[in-house]
């Protein structure tokens, strides 16, 4: 048997729950009602009241900025204007907080039940759901838990850190683990990190690297490669008259300058030091149409390989409105407003295909997904040719969102804010398709979530297909995971999603902690929401991460099947006594 415990409701998932879902092969992603959509979200944060007639009781204008401010500092880097249906899904879920119900998502996507207790625990568990355990770290938790599908706890790992993001359980069992690095100075969005730890099964730190200074921060997500090193996603630092000079707006610059991601690959020197062995950074490929006497000038359009500096606009926000968020938690205590349109692309995920030898990247900001070559020198890395693919560090790929590099408008947009991008693994259904969580799909006077699969269009020489003036295909996923109640499935940050080898995929709404199985029709067969939080603090008292009353929320989690040769010879038995809960 399963244990269930029903916790206070703030910060927690909605109760009731609902046993399948909607799979869409071709969807054609709505767009009609944007403009009812940022009313619903203004009425609501000016008058406290919803067109609905239901009462937020929020600061004035604080619900309307929730998801601009959440999803750029939180992880999914919604931009002002474009992203107004993330408002008012933000907005709704602070009215459904205040009004004793939870943000975020109930099992399967229920309705919302006002006031009383939220179940958390093993919710459901079916012969069909996926033998194996479930790893994952809440991210104000400095404990890394491994269940079993009874939602019992079999194993954990401590830290001296909160997490930055992502855990990868490796083949020798060992636990690699992104860190938050405590005292960062300049890079203050979500995500952050600075640190990547490898302990051994029974907690022994083995390895201990920090890449964090006034220069660079590791953030989000890390992946293992094959050879033993891994990747890592890190901003770097350039300043507001390297911005300018580079083609970005003034009006969009920042006088603390900006930070653009980089990938590098770090080849572990333990117990405490690392080696970058390849590194490809986005500034290198960027194009502008601000300033034709400025480097990189041309029209997105005409060169859609590479990256528009102007492509994403930053939220507004005073600073009156900025300390109400922090005392919110929804943004980092120290932050500043500058520090909001600082983080350009907001990369959140990356991943590694050994086979192609290239990498994937979300970048929210700009609601795209990428891929880039990995075979590169350093010196192709940094160009427009050379590589296996014979286009050096420019994009291969990109999906989600055409108008970014000026091929399509809102109508043609597919993601938002999305996480988690990932090839599904040779072997699997679906085996070298795309798989990504899509946080915020605009729905009426919210936004749900959906999981979608691409099938990337390849030529016979294994190059992706771009045509002559049109976007990247393809024009709709091969398959997609839509709640059956739309706007009871919503999770404005983190998040993600794996493929299985029976060909379920198991979900992780990230912000509510809420862990499901669906098979491919869309049937839920697993469901577990995390009862466990934590406590860890910054120095000033601050939470590591910006999670707002999110308290359970969850980066991502990942199935560990059986036969991993990390659980070879290793007894897996439910602790006794299991790990204390939160609020009990």
């Amino acid at each position: 048997m399963g244990m269930t415990w029903r916790l206070p409701a703030g910060g927690s998932a909605r109760t009731g729950e609902s046993l399948s879902g909607n799979v869409n092969r071709a969807p054609a992603v709505e767009r009609r009602g944007r403009r009812r959509v940022f009313h619903g979200a203004a009425l609501l944060a000016v008058t406290g009241v919803d067109d609905r007639g239901k009462h937020a009781g929020r600061p004035a204008r604080i619900a309307a900025h929730l998801a601009l401010v959440a999803l750029v500092a939180c992880s999914s880097g919604a931009p002002a204007g474009d992203q107004t249906a993330a408002a008012a899904g933000a907005a709704g879920n602070a009215a459904a907080e205040q009004n004793g119900g939870a943000p975020g998502a109930g099992a399967a996507g229920s309705s919302t039940a006002a006031g009383g207790d939220v179940e958390r625990g093993l919710l459901l568990n079916t012969p069909r759901a996926t033998a194996g355990y479930t790893l994952f770290t809440p991210l104000l938790s400095d404990t890394t838990y491994l269940i079993d599908n009874d939602g019992l706890v079999v194993h954990t790992w401590k830290s001296d850190y909160a997490p930055s993001g992502s855990v990868y359980l490796l083949d020798n069992g060992n636990l690699l683990r992104g860190a938050r690095e405590p005292g960062v100075a300049v890079f203050k969005g979500g995500g952050q990190g600075g640190r990547i730890q490898e302990l051994t099964w029974d907690g022994e730190l083995v390895w201990d690297f920090a890449f964090a200074s006034e220069d660079h921060l590791l953030h989000h997500d890390i992946e293992p490669l094959p050879n033993g090193n891994l990747l890592a996603i890190a901003w770097e630092a350039k300043s507001a008259e390297e911005a300018r000079a580079a083609g970005l707006r003034p009006d969009l610059t920042p006088e603390a300058g900006v930070w653009p991601d980089m990938v590098i690959e770090i080849e572990p020197q333990r117990p405490s030091g690392g080696r970058i062995v390849w590194e490809w950074h986005a500034w290198d490929h960027l194009v502008q149409s601000h300033d034709e006497g400025l480097p990189g000038y041309g029209e997105p359009a005409r060169h859609p390989r590479r990256i528009d500096i102007n492509g994403a606009k930053p939220p507004e926000i005073d600073p009156e409105e900025l300390e109400q968020l922090k005392a919110l938690g929804y943004v980092p205590a120290d932050a500043q407003p500058e520090d909001l349109g600082s983080d350009l692309l907001h990369t959140n995920a990356v991943a590694y295909n050994a086979e192609l030898d290239q990498i994937a990247l979300s970048t929210p900001r700009l609601h795209e997904i990428w891929i880039i070559d990995h075979s590169t020198t350093a010196a192709e890395a940094a160009s427009s040719s050379g590589g296996r693919w014979g286009h050096g560090g420019d994009l291969l790929y990109r999906w989600g969102n055409p108008a970014a590099y000026g091929r399509g408008d809102d109508n043609d947009q597919r993601l938002f804010g999305q996480h988690d991008v990932r090839w599904i693994p040779a072997g699997f259904p679906g085996a070298g398709n795309l798989l990504l969580y899509n946080n915020a799909v605009p729905e009426g006077e919210g936004s749900y979530s959906t999981v979608v699969e691409l099938v990337p269009p390849i030529d016979a020489q294994g190059r992706y297909v771009l045509p002559g003036d049109g976007p990247f295909g393809p024009a709709s996923p091969a398959w997609e995971y839509v709640p059956t109640d739309k706007l009871g499935f919503s999770s404005p940050f983190i998040s993600g999603a794996t493929r299985l080898p029976n060909g379920n995929t198991l979900i992780c709404a990230g912000a509510p902690g809420r862990f499901f199985e669906v098979t491919p029709a869309g049937e839920i067969v697993w469901d577990y929401r995390d009862p466990h939080s934590g406590d860890v603090r910054m120095a000033d008292g601050s939470t590591p991460h910006p999670v707002g009353e999110f308290t359970y929320a969850v980066f991502r989690a990942t199935k560990v099947l059986p036969h991993n040769p990390a659980l070879a010879g290793r007894t897996l038995a439910p602790l006794d006594p299991q790990p204390p809960v939160a609020g009990r």
